[in-house]
């Protein structure tokens, strides 16, 4: 029975490394995105948009959707 105790314990100071080696990456690959999306927000021209409303924009076009939120704004 001992074994087993270990055995779990072992385990459970590996999931926990795992997750903090998952967190960092986390970290390193919204900074990574982040970029790309800035420089797709030059690119088109939209760097003097107030963040705030930017984040509007955005937050509303992903509660409605990407392809109704083209629909709308796009011409046909």
């Amino acid at each position: 029975m001992a074994r087993s105790r270990t055995s779990a314990r072992d385990a459970l100071k590996k999931l926990r490394e795992q997750r903090a080696q998952l967190d960092g990456e986390e970290v390193r690959l919204r900074q990574e995105v982040a970029i790309e999306l800035g420089k797709v927000l030059i690119e088109c021209g939209a760097e003097t948009i107030d963040p705030a409303q930017l984040r509007q924009i955005v937050s509303a076009s992903m509660a409605l959707g990407i392809e109704e939120t083209l629909k709308r704004i796009a011409p046909a």
